[in-house]
Order: structure tokens, then sequence, then C-alpha cells
């Protein structure tokens, strides 16, 4: 006989959708788009940094449920035992960001990145702490620095019935994987709105040539924040008619950047600043009541949980050599968040809400009138 725990996460389990699929939706860059002039990875994802890996669960249930889970794993070791480098910079301090202060005074990670909406960030959080203390290897742990970000996707969203559960956090993060990353209506952006249309999941990156190093910078953002929208440089939001102060538009945005770029936690937040100035190229203004965070981290070398040594031997990237890095955190970044709006779709959510999709063949003539597409 099911406990009730376990009925509810099998009757659960036949209401989510979990993204095995990539989206068929064009990217930008299918329509002659570009965002600066640094090269991307094969994939232009997150995933194009080996080793990381993206899982997500998509919540997408009757009328009112619009939301899911979106988890980002450095590496595929024990993360708590091997550590990685990181910072986290906020840009508009607006939000439920769990794990800010350990990683800003030790500069390391050490669980999964997870994204959800706001109010089930505790859940969340509970179920990274699940997930850590059953690794093997962690057996003795007695605290767990879990990273949990969020945007408020109450518009589309039952956000108070706070309809993800723990499993769901666990299926998203047991199911990471390698290769494509699936954008729009996916994971922790099922329900979130950018710049008045549809938001979602974004991701791109840049490798950058080997005279710069040969490294490559990552990006993977959710997107659920209002401005005046700009595409390569173009003002979108004004021509559309559609942009803050004249609607209102509002919201929060997450930033993840993974790079293997061998630096420490200092240059890695001095990168993660570079990040927030991707999301202002979009026209993102990080307004009163938006959370911006990025969350930066390094894949070029683990920090392990205990050592016989008393010393760190790292090499790390001198400071003259980390501007690449910040102009390819910029562009793909940039691109990550434009990548977003191509791939949402329409939604209709709680309370009736309808969320349009950007109106992505009259965004393109405009671009190419602008000299923008091709």
């Amino acid at each position: 006989m099911l406990r009730p725990y376990g009925l509810i996460v099998l009757l659960t389990a036949l209401l989510v959708t979990t993204t095995a699929m990539a989206q068929s939706t064009k990217r930008p860059r299918d329509y002659g788009i570009r965002f600066g002039v640094l090269p991307t990875g094969p994939l232009n994802a997150i995933t194009d940094v080996p080793g990381v890996r993206v899982g997500q669960v998509t919540l997408n249930k009757g009328q009112n449920i619009r939301t899911g889970v979106t988890a980002i794993l450095p590496h595929d070791g024990n993360l708590f035992q091997q550590k990685s480098p990181a910072a986290i910079y906020i840009g508009n301090g607006f939000g439920k960001l769990t794990g800010y202060s350990q990683v800003d005074e030790l500069g390391t990670i050490e669980t999964p990145i997870v994204l959800t909406n706001t109010l089930s960030v505790p859940t969340a959080a509970d179920a990274v702490i699940d997930y850590t203390l059953a690794q093997k290897g962690n057996e003795q742990v007695r605290s767990v620095n879990t990273v949990v970000g969020e945007t408020n996707d109450g518009s589309l969203n039952d956000i108070r019935g706070r309809h993800v559960i723990k499993q769901h956090v666990l299926d998203a993060i047991q199911q990471a994987k390698t290769g494509t990353v699936d954008e729009g209506n996916v994971g922790a952006g099922t329900g979130t709105v950018c710049f008045g249309f549809k938001g979602g999941i974004g991701t791109a990156s840049r490798k950058l040539p080997a005279s710069l190093g040969g490294y490559t910078v990552g990006a993977l953002v959710q997107t659920n924040f209002g401005g005046v929208l700009q595409i390569a440089g173009v003002p979108i939001g004004v021509a559309l008619g559609k942009y803050s102060f004249k609607e209102k538009l509002d919201g929060s945005c997450m930033m993840v950047i993974l790079t293997d770029a061998p630096l420490d936690a200092r240059n890695l937040k001095r990168l993660a600043k570079r990040a927030f100035m991707g999301l202002a190229q979009t026209g993102g203004i990080a307004s009163n009541g938006s959370g911006d965070y990025v969350i930066a981290v390094s894949t070029a070398y683990r920090i392990p949980h205990e050592t016989a040594s008393s010393f760190d031997d790292l090499k790390l990237l001198r400071n003259d050599n980390v501007s690449p890095l910040f102009m390819a955190a910029i562009e793909a970044t940039e691109e990550a968040i434009i990548n977003s709006l191509f791939a949402a779709k329409t939604s209709t959510g709680d309370q009736g809400n309808t969320v349009e999709q950007l109106p992505v063949d009259k965004v393109v003539d405009l671009l190419k009138k602008a000299g923008q597409a091709r």
C-alpha cells in the first residue's frame, strides 16, 4: 500500500511533462541575427562548457499550473566533496536566492544550482538537502549550503498552490544531462513573462579563439522581467508599443554563468557583473521589484571538502587575461535572453490570464529593415 506521500508523487508524476525533446522553434541565429563578435560553442548552450549538465521538469497542468524546475550541475561528481569555485552578484536584490552568504564568504558552491518559482524555494532547498545527504561519501555531512534561485510566475501560475514538490526537484537533478538544452516554456521558465511577452528558459555560449585562451563561457537564464526590449541594438519594444511605464512590466531574471576558465571567486564575481551588462543590452532595467542575480561558476578545478594539505595549489588566470571572458559573458547572456523569447509560446494560465509570445515574424522584419537580420 502506498503511503500518502508516495501516492502524491505517483499522481503528480502523471501530470508532469519532462522535457525530453527540444522545441522546434528557430533560434535568432537561424534568422541571421547576431549578437556581438565572438563565436559560439557547438550547441550555443551552457552545456558547451565540458561536464556541465542541465535537467528540467515542466508542470503544465489544467488551467492554472504553469511552473517547473531547472537544475544546473557544474560536474558529474559529488558536488559537496568536490566543490567548485563560485561567486554571486546581486544586480537588484528583490528576490529569494538561498545560499548567497556562504558562497560570498567562502567562494565555493557545493550543490546543484536549482531555479524554480518564488514560493517553491523552500521546497527546492529541502530537496537539494535530501539529494546531498544521500550522496555516497556524505554520510557525516551536517551542513549543506543550497543554492536555489527564483522568479515569480504568478501571472500564469497558481503560485499560492505551491505545486512543486521535492520529487520534481530531485527528478530535475537526476535527469540532468549534457547536450541540447530546451528553451522557452520549460522548467523554471514555464510561467514566466519577459518584456510583456512570454519569457522562459534561454541559453547561449561563447568559445574564445585559441589566441585568447580557448575557454568556453556558457549562460542559462530564467527570464521574467521588464524594460524596453532591444534586439541587436534595435528598439523592438518601442516599435511594438510594449515597454515599462507604458504598460505594467516588472519581474526578475536569474542568470547562471559557467566557464572552464581557471578563475577564483574574485574574478568570477567580476565575470558575473558583466553578465548583468548583457541583460542591460536587451533593455532590462532592474526595476525596484526585480530580483536580478548572477551565479558564476568555474569548472576548471575542484576544491576538496577535506584534504591533508594546508594549501590550495592552484593555477589561476591573471587579471590581464580575463577581458575576453568578460565580453563572452556579456554576449552569451544577451543572446540567451533573446533565445528565451524566440522559443517561448503563447500561454494561458491562472485566472484565464494569457501572455502572448513574441511576434517573431514582425520582429524579424523590423530587424531586417535595420540591417540586423537576413
